[in-house]
């Protein structure tokens, strides 16, 4: 399937992809009474943050990303992907790290656990989020800036 201008588009692959992000967050939430925000599950790994999940779950949750990842991958027979340089992307890693300390949580926690709850916050830093992101793509388009090579 297809979508019209989007010929690179995997909707279904999207929904699916959705769906389990939605389901994990739900499992979290009603198993173990935890929001899955990634940012403040790594900050529990590393030590940086004090919270209730034990560490070594913390660091189960922070190992399993990267490592479901990958079994996507091996069962997919390899997929293409384009990365901006280490550089930027070191760069890009650290600006998304001081922010999600400034806004106490990052998408997944507000956008994804904290909207599905109507909180409030995470309604305004879900906004700030996209409207960020949308103002970044008009500036590098206006400016011909491509992230991607």
């Amino acid at each position: 399937m297809t979508l019209p201008g989007f010929p690179d588009a995997a909707p279904l692959a999207g929904l699916a992809g959705g769906v389990l992000i939605g389901l994990a967050a739900a499992l979290m939430l009603l198993g173990i009474g935890r929001i899955a925000g990634v940012s403040g599950i790594a900050a529990r790994a590393t030590g940086i943050a004090d919270s209730s999940l034990p560490r070594i779950s913390a660091w189960a949750f922070v190992i399993g990303l990267p490592v479901g990842a990958l079994v996507v991958l091996l069962a997919n027979g390899g997929l293409p992907a384009n990365f901006a340089s280490p550089v930027y992307l070191a760069i890009a890693g650290l600006i998304v790290g001081i922010g999600t300390r400034l806004g106490s949580g990052c998408t997944s926690g507000h956008g994804v656990c904290g909207m599905s709850r109507f909180s409030q916050r995470s309604i305004v830093a879900t906004l700030t989020f996209m409207v960020t992101g949308f103002a970044t793509v008009a500036v590098m388009n206006a400016m011909g800036l491509e992230v991607l090579p």
